[in-house]
């Protein structure tokens, strides 16, 4: 019988095209995948608790997979890291109890978005990793705006049209914006209980938008209400995204065998 593991993966999103495995694109889910089924002399599956498009990375995406009973969370994560490539990473390893599914069981997601504000955005240090906007924002607009959206919500209006979906509600239970010490980055933090395709990216791009000046604060509750996003701003870039976490019920961790990072 196979053991059940959870490994939060980091990786640079540049070069990938997203999450999910694509016909002739390199995505971070066949990586991880030929990586463990090189490890286990045998197919492997990884499900991830979300879906990160072209260009998105990720402090620490949890994703799940089974492998035989031999395997320990410390032996797995040693051994992944060295077949992985350099734009991937396992940030720790732990064994989970049987049935554990990264996306089923997640109780909720938590998402960063990095605005540079200053030309120095610019920078080619910088600009891979971020929104290189390169203009100054209304912070306290930006505030409000986020505020706007916590709890639950219908997102349509923040949402790619066309979705397959029972519904479109979500419940945010953190909707706020941070500034970099040097005073030339925004984050937006935000974490749900799920999340829609473009959602979050959708979200800062109607809100740097208000921040800007180019549309009116009363304009978050407006879409909040509409049945469509014909008149939502276009999505942020997704360079600027990062997974941050995926949170999970204690009992699902198996006590005794995990492998932190160093």
């Amino acid at each position: 019988m196979g053991r059940t593991f959870l490994l939060r993966l980091a990786f640079d999103g540049g070069a990938f095209a997203g999450w999910q495995r694509q016909p002739g694109e390199r995505t971070v889910q066949q990586v991880v995948e030929e990586a463990l089924s090189r490890l286990a002399a045998g197919p492997v599956r990884v499900h991830a608790a979300g879906r990160t498009d072209a260009g998105v990375h990720a402090l620490a995406l949890a994703a799940s997979t089974e492998l035989p009973a031999r395997w320990t969370a410390a032996a797995l994560r040693r051994a992944l890291n060295a077949v992985l490539p350099d734009d991937v990473w396992v940030a720790d390893a732990h064994a989970m109890a049987s049935g554990f599914h990264a996306r089923r069981c997640a109780e909720s997601r938590r998402y960063r978005y990095q605005v540079g504000t200053d030309d120095a955005a610019r920078s080619p240090f910088r600009r891979r990793w971020e929104w290189a906007l390169g203009r100054p924002l209304d912070v306290a607009l930006l505030d409000a705006a986020a505020a706007t959206v916590v709890g639950t919500h219908d997102f349509t209006a923040f949402s790619v049209r066309g979705q397959e979906k029972a519904h479109h509600r979500c419940r945010l239970v953190e909707s706020r914006w941070t500034r970099a010490d040097d005073a030339g980055r925004l984050t937006y933090w935000v974490e749900a209980d799920r999340f829609l395709h473009h959602m979050v990216r959708m979200l800062v791009g109607t809100m740097v938008d208000i921040g800007l000046g180019r549309r009116p604060l009363e304009d978050m509750r407006r879409l909040l209400a509409s049945a469509d996003n014909r008149d939502t701003s276009p999505p942020a870039p997704p360079e600027g995204l990062w997974f941050v976490e995926a949170r999970y019920a204690p009992q699902w961790y198996l006590a005794g065998d995990a492998e932190p990072a160093p």
